[in-house]
């Protein structure tokens, strides 16, 4: 059996979100003001900044999380490589639970990045 932990999960909930985007307008507004803030280029680049977000996920357990910044940490060019040590850091701090979300993390990036690579 086959799973997609990338553009699937994003597929699955792109229609609840925006059931829930549309009765909580101004909620989803700020929170996309603030994904704009944090993620823009400064000290540290929307690379390194998508990892980040990417390995949280892991650590959060958060597939929506995981695939949604997998695919943003390869549009913003991280290789298979960054990903697989930014995994590694979030299981070095979450301890068994990152072990099982770190292989789906790790699928879904690849996914956005099958035939990148």
């Amino acid at each position: 059996m086959t799973h997609s932990h990338g553009s699937g999960v994003l597929e699955d909930l792109s229609p609840l979100t925006r059931d829930l985007r549309r009765a909580l307008p101004e909620v989803y507004d700020g929170f996309r003001q603030l994904h704009h803030a944090a993620f823009a280029p400064g000290a540290l680049d929307t690379k390194t900044k998508e990892l980040m977000a990417f390995a949280i996920g892991v650590g959060q357990q958060c597939d929506g999380c995981i695939a949604s910044h997998a695919r943003a940490a390869a549009k913003a060019g991280a290789t298979r490589e960054e990903a697989a040590e930014a995994i590694g850091v979030a299981i070095l701090m979450n301890g068994g639970p990152a072990t099982i979300y770190g292989p789906r993390a790790y699928a879904a990036f690849c996914e956005f990045t099958e035939g990148a690579q």
